[in-house]
């Protein structure tokens, strides 16, 4: 294998790559990642040149900067490490450095921002010690895990930093939005002082008029007490997409939490009862409704679950029939579970008219919400052996929230691209 950097003229560079493919494909196919991995160091090389200056004196802020001569430095990049000699600056006072290569060519840390990028999606899927694996096996790429996780850290940071500042916008939808959907719910993690305590998820889905979802937001937020900036950027999500949607129908979908209803009712005009939460009352209420027959059971709760959904005024038919039950001698456990189903039924009967729903193509299933209490939360912070510090476990929800909501990823490092990582740090 030999790679040379033939010539560059202005903005186009040329290399001479040769590559042995002898072997097995599997071996051509390592020797050409190897080569072409070299080669695009020597390519990205010659693109840091580009963001440097002439040495020239500059002015910031009114003071005059002055270069102390180049000084050679190791960028990492997706390709490998990268040695760039480059103009660092200083006031005739001394004391801070400044390099514009750093700041024009967007490096962060000592990343370019394509590596920065990478490393920072890796980690909001998955572990340093995956992240690590993943760039060695699958791209070439050895790096120290420190690194990777002090990499992840500063893009997490400004991420985290700018939530409630950088707006993004909605994806262009195939067809209108008819209602959105509104969900909070929370799920526990682990603290590396040694409790479980409840982080937070939020959705903001947006359906057509046949009740196919289109988009969805998604938002987390590790545990605080009081909750209140987690609510706060709902807020502001809720908003923007208030004005995006004004004559949308708003919607509240949860569980019976009295908490999540507290909040849904200040941004909705219809508040909605988890339809396979109401479901799960109903097998317990199938004990006392059939208490000899298994098979009856599962008849009256197959009807049942059958006329909750599809028949007008079912929530209040099944109460009456609960309340009705409650006059026979059932054992103590199942009259307990009945009385539980009925005070169930009582508080939110007014959110269970599923009928009505499905007939203007409303979501009825808080399922959105609990999957991304499993996505966002569960599955990258509670993991075996996982205890997390709260900036730590909040770097990478803000992370794995951008990943996670379509297209937002994207537009985040479009904003790192237009105000430089410096200046947004």
């Amino acid at each position: 294998m030999s790679v040379s950097l033939r010539c560059v003229e202005g903005s186009v560079v040329t290399v001479e790559v040769k590559v042995d493919i002898s072997g097995s494909m599997l071996n051509a196919e390592e020797a050409i990642l190897s080569a072409f991995n070299e080669a695009s160091c020597l390519v990205t090389g010659e693109a840091l040149k580009r963001f440097d200056t002439d040495g020239s004196p500059i002015t910031l802020g009114g003071i005059k900067w002055t270069s102390k001569d180049q000084e050679p430095k190791i960028y990492q990049t997706p390709y490998g490490e990268v040695e760039v000699a480059r103009h660092v600056y200083q006031t005739s006072k001394g004391g801070q450095i400044f390099c514009p290569l750093d700041r024009d060519a967007r490096i962060v840390v000592t990343s370019t921002p394509r590596f920065a990028k990478m490393v920072s999606n890796k980690f909001g899927n998955g572990a340093s010690t995956w992240a690590k694996k993943d760039l060695a096996e699958n791209h070439g790429r050895s790096v120290a895990r420190s690194y990777l996780q002090n990499l992840a850290e500063a893009v997490g940071s400004v991420a985290q930093a700018k939530e409630e500042t950088w707006r993004y916008e909605t994806p262009k939808l195939d067809k209108p939005v008819k209602t959105v959907a509104i969900g909070v719910d929370g799920t526990c993690m682990l603290l590396c002082e040694g409790s479980y305590r409840e982080a937070m998820t939020g959705t903001i889905s947006l359906y057509d008029s046949a009740g196919e979802r289109q988009h969805t937001i998604y938002l987390g937020a590790t545990p605080e007490y009081g909750k209140a900036s987690f609510y706060e950027r709902m807020d502001q999500e809720i908003a923007h997409i208030k004005r995006l949607y004004p004559r949308a129908t708003y919607v509240g979908i949860a569980d019976g939490a009295h908490t999540n209803w507290d909040y849904l009712e200040g941004h909705t005009t219809t508040q909605i009862l988890d339809f396979y939460h109401a479901a799960e009352y109903l097998t317990d209420v199938a004990l006392a409704a059939c208490p000899r027959s298994k098979g009856d059971r599962a008849q009256w709760l197959e009807d049942s679950c059958h006329d909750l959904k599809h028949k007008h005024g079912a929530a209040a038919r099944l109460l009456k029939e609960m309340e009705s039950l409650r006059a026979q001698q059932l054992p103590k456990l199942v009259k307990e579970k009945l009385d539980s189903a009925i005070t169930y039924f009582r508080n939110h009967k007014h959110q269970m008219h599923y009928a009505r729903y499905r007939a203007n193509s409303m979501p009825i299933g808080s399922g959105v919400t609990e999957a991304a209490c499993k996505t966002l939360v569960k599955q990258r912070l509670c993991s075996s052996g996982m205890k997390w510090k709260e900036r730590g476990a909040s770097i990478v929800l803000s992370l794995r929230a951008l990943v996670l909501t379509s297209e937002r990823w994207g537009q985040f490092w479009d904003k790192i691209n237009q105000y430089g990582f410096q200046m947004a740090a």
